[in-house]
């Protein structure tokens, strides 16, 4: 039955006014910030953190600022957007930068800026970097989580088609993907059933009116190939499978050694990456065959190896002091 419904999803949860929208989107981030302050909070409180219990919302909220939505959004620019559009289009253009409403967050750019972040704010709080990042780390992956569901509710990111699996997806937006000759057809068979549609071309207005009208939903269905919902695979590798390994890690092994747990993070998370990346349709450019996430990936490794090198030459130093 999963294998036949057309994503209808809305992303906006409250509509006041066009210009001041309610979307999932932003309260994913939200979800996010507020769970990792809780838990950082409480990690400070068992002594897990090197930080104090009442200086985890000023952390969260610097992180939140300089860190994911800075790094987040550079890092589009840099990775995705302007390989494909130009310099001159930020030459042109140069508040592209900051209208982050109209989309455009890498993952691998927040994780960067957060790298980036919590260095200088351990040399200005004078704690050590690592410890700081370890505790950061545990949290990250429901930012992840709650982000992934967002790009589902979007219907955005979705993935490959999807052969003989009960519960793929039709997403209305993979249309821009078919055959031309499958897109006039769908536009005018969808234009039968809702007559606005005649008066524009827009894949947006399209999709809009699959979220308000059945008809047009079911229409349009017959369409589109059934896609993987990578988004939701992305959601549990990403953000549910690796917050569970990072906060076992955290509390059962209290004396692990600073960036044993940042090392595990980059590790995993380009494992998971990798594999999730398998199941979703590329949405820019190859690198070889490699998707640009995958070949991002990559690189977090060489961050892994160092921060877990760092992490048993600490062990090894204390260790061999006790003895």
């Amino acid at each position: 039955m999963f294998a036949i419904f057309v994503h209808d999803l809305n992303p906006v949860l409250l509509r006041i006014t066009d210009a001041i929208q309610l979307r999932w989107y932003g309260l994913a981030y939200l979800f996010g910030f507020i769970a990792g302050f809780l838990l950082l909070r409480n990690l400070a409180q068992r002594g897990l953190w090197v930080l104090k219990p009442e200086q985890s919302g000023d952390f969260i909220a610097a992180a939140a600022l300089f860190g994911v939505f800075l790094g987040g959004r550079l890092g589009y620019l840099f990775f995705y957007q302007l390989p494909e559009s130009g310099w001159d289009a930020l030459a042109g253009d140069p508040f592209m930068v900051l209208r982050v409403w109209e989309g455009g967050m890498a993952s691998h750019g927040g994780i960067l800026g957060l790298v980036i972040f919590t260095w200088f704010y351990a040399r200005k709080h004078q704690v050590t970097w690592t410890g700081l990042g370890d505790g950061l780390c545990v949290v990250a992956p429901l930012g992840l989580f709650f982000g992934r569901v967002a790009n589902f509710i979007n219907g955005e990111l979705y993935g490959r088609i999807a052969e003989g699996v009960p519960w793929a997806v039709k997403f209305p937006l993979a249309l821009q993907r078919e055959p031309i000759e499958v897109q006039s057809a769908a536009w005018q068979e969808c234009t039968r059933v809702e007559p606005g549609l005649a008066e524009t071309e827009s894949l947006a207005e399209l999709v809009a009116a699959v979220r308000e009208n059945p008809e047009v939903a079911k229409t349009l269905g017959h369409f589109l190939e059934p896609r993987h919902p990578s988004q939701i695979y992305e959601a549990l590798l990403e953000g549910a499978l690796l917050f569970a390994i990072l906060w076992l890690v955290r509390t059962r092994f209290t004396k692990a050694p600073d960036g044993l747990l940042t090392g595990l993070f980059f590790g995993l998370y380009a494992l998971f990456r990798i594999i999730g990346e398998q199941f979703r349709e590329p949405d820019a450019a190859m690198v070889g065959p490699l998707t640009k996430g995958q070949f991002f990936s990559f690189f977090m490794f060489l961050f892994a190896a160092a921060f877990l090198l760092h992490a048993w030459r600490g062990w090894r130093k204390k260790n061999m002091g006790h003895a």
